[in-house]
């Protein structure tokens, strides 16, 4: 969520706000005001499969949350190795919190891969269960145990859970007509169940959901809630678990409104259709599937009721090519990728400059160059974004800063795009793509009118009195062209790549026109109307943290923190890239340190400084990982301290 209300909560491992006793020797229930589970198994294990079925039940119980699904690179890495391991971290509350948090209070490892790697992420007390039935000697060896973890004392320091989840799910599938191994794979909804008994959980929605998942197989359906029922009745009946914890809902933190668990790349699909639907113009993504970008696809072409046309090209630069043909044609023309799709896209990109044509390029950021790490995310394409192609070809950019804002992000964009006549590229990445939180969904009267007037009949007189229609003659406000749709009679024009002609768009070769035509195109960008940056600042600091993105919410969070703790610290954050907003230079201006955080290598900082001539500091991490609120609070307190 995106209040700025201090919550000392965002700097505990979780606090105990009360404890109950039920009588007749029942188990304890402990209350909590926010929980960090981590989901570890193999890739086939089915760990996002059970982060989202417990997402889902958090979000419906009313609690504030946040995750973290972290896939492997690699499509079927070796069972049972460090590189296949797949997790998914959710952080859930009481209150608004903005991250899927630093340090899991729970760990569920399916394997001994996906304990060691995840045991070095765990605050000492942390919670660890383990499927005891994959810690044989040769799963140990595999990934480098000398000795049995579980046996050697070496995890003294947790509390430890070992569960034989592979027998005990075995077990209670044996009156279905299964094999072994199809039983063992409904291990991860034993797991669910266990870990839906311990916090509370609603339990209807998951087996609603696996009903409709195995509407064709109903007897996998039934194996699967029957295991679903014995994790959470092992958790009712064991002694191993003696305290069960609630978490209440974040009945605070929420205006009032209607509101859905989404992620980031559900929420850009649902904005690109809203978007499509306040323009009254059909929708059309020209797309080559690429991680971490192909979820908008699969999501786009379920919506033909709307207007919604995908085509899946056989390469990037097709799917961009016949995106700008769409919006030749009067469509509100999409193209979605990652960093290497955008490589290839960018001298279509450069025509659309030239064409002068809407079209958003959605570029869902991974680390690279390159193929790089296609499951990890990076804000590493700004630049590209920037400057990534031939001549002077300037593009609006705009980026969403959580996987809810994803949708608005998508309305501006698309707001942009349609009224200044550009191709605009929107930089969001995998930390928001896969991640997700609730999100309020907005009445229709909130949403922006994005209707467009299409030429329709001459705009020109000649000198001899002749009326014309001059492709190239701009409204003196936006410096947007006309869009005239093909086939209009009387509005037959020229388009191309070669430069046009100020006015009738005819080929021109001129020095000075162009040079006056870059200079335009280079104005009306400059000219795009952008709101102004809020500047979050109660307390008159000296030390500014400026962001972009995704970085929104573990700068926010360790801005927090150390207000909580008695520091002065003012914080803003960039959604238009490009142009900056008009007032950003003053606003710099007006703090002694800027530092900004950054998951590449110093991109927005070297554009900063260049602009603005600040000494904007640094803080940049490209692991592959979003930045940990208690790591940026550290830095942050040593540049106020500096």
């Amino acid at each position: 969520m995106t209040s700025q209300v201090s919550s000392p909560a965002e700097q505990t491992d979780g606090t105990v706000v009360g404890e109950q006793r039920k009588p007749g020797g029942a188990k304890d229930v402990r209350r909590l005001d926010r929980v960090i589970i981590r989901f570890a198994g193999d890739s086939g294990d089915g760990m996002q499969l059970t982060g989202d079925r417990f997402t889902s039940e958090t979000a419906s119980f009313g609690n504030d949350l946040s995750t973290l699904p972290n896939f492997p690179a690699e499509i079927r890495a070796p069972a049972g190795t460090l590189p296949g391991v797949s997790s998914f971290q959710l952080h859930f509350a009481d209150h608004d919190i903005l991250t899927p948090g630093d340090a899991p209070n729970v760990l569920v490892a399916m394997n001994p891969a996906a304990l060691k790697a995840n045991i070095g992420d765990l605050p000492r007390g942390a919670e660890i269960i383990v499927n005891t039935d994959e810690f044989t000697k040769r799963a140990l060896q595999k990934v480098g145990y000398a000795s049995d973890p579980l046996q050697d004392g070496s995890l003294d320091g947790y509390s430890l859970h070992p569960v034989p989840l592979t027998t005990l799910t075995v077990e209670a599938l044996k009156e279905f007509d299964l094999s072994r191994k199809e039983a063992e794979r409904s291990k991860n909804m034993f797991a669910l169940g266990l870990l839906s008994w311990m916090y509370h959980r609603p339990t209807e929605g998951t087996e609603k959901f696996l009903k409709s998942k195995f509407a064709k197989k109903p007897d996998i359906a039934r194996a699967n809630i029957a295991a679903f029922r014995a994790g959470w009745n092992f958790g009712e009946t064991t002694e191993d678990f003696a305290v069960s914890y609630e978490v209440a809902p974040a009945t605070k933190a929420f205006p009032v409104g209607t509101y859905r668990n989404i992620s980031g790349n559900l929420a850009l699909a649902y904005g690109l259709i809203a978007a499509s639907r306040q323009a009254d113009l059909p929708l059309f993504l020209g797309s080559y599937p690429i991680t971490p970008a192909s979820d908008i696809l699969h999501e786009l072409s379920k919506h033909k009721n709307f207007g919604v046309r995908t085509f899946q090209a056989e390469d990037e630069i097709a799917g961009i090519g016949a995106a700008l043909g769409a919006a030749f044609g009067g469509s509100l023309a999409v193209t979605t990728t990652s960093g290497p799709g955008v490589a290839l896209k960018s001298e279509t990109i450069g025509l659309a400059v030239s064409l002068e044509l809407p079209l958003l390029v959605v570029d869902i950021q991974r680390g690279g160059p390159s193929t790089g790490l296609p499951t990890k995310t990076e804000q590493a394409d700004l630049l590209q974004a920037m400057y990534g192609r031939n001549g002077e070809a300037p593009v609006p950019v705009v980026a969403p800063q959580t996987p809810a804002d994803c949708f608005d992000a998508a309305l501006e964009a698309a707001r942009i795009a349609l009224t200044y006549r550009t191709p605009v590229m929107l930089l969001s990445d995998g930390y928001l793509a896969n991640g997700s939180e609730p999100w309020r969904i907005p009445d229709l009267e909130e949403l922006p009118d994005l209707r467009v007037r299409f030429a329709s009949g001459p705009n020109h007189t000649l000198k001899d009195g002749t009326e014309v229609f001059w492709p190239y003659k701009r409204d003196p406000k936006t410096l947007a062209r006309p869009w005239a749709i093909p086939g209009t009679p009387g509005l037959e024009h020229r388009i191309g790549g070669i430069e046009k002609q100020d006015g009738t768009g005819n080929i021109s070769y001129d020095p000075a026109n162009h040079d006056f035509m870059v200079r335009t195109r280079q104005a009306k960008v400059d000219g795009i109307d952008v709101p102004d940056v809020e500047v979050d600042d109660p307390q008159g600091a000296k030390t500014l943290v400026l962001g972009w993105g995704s970085t929104y919410g573990p700068i926010t969070a360790a801005v927090r923190r150390l207000r909580a703790a008695g520091e002065s610290i003012a914080q803003a954050h960039l959604r238009h890239l490009n142009p900056f907003p008009r007032n950003l230079g003053t606003v710099l201006k007006g703090y002694d340190k800027v530092v900004v955080p950054e998951m590449n290598l110093g991109q927005l900082a070297t554009l900063v400084r260049a602009k603005y001539l600040v000494d904007a500091h640094s803080y940049n991490q490209v692991n592959g990982m979003p930045f940990k609120a208690e790591q940026l609070a550290a830095a942050l307190k040593e540049a106020i301290d500096d």
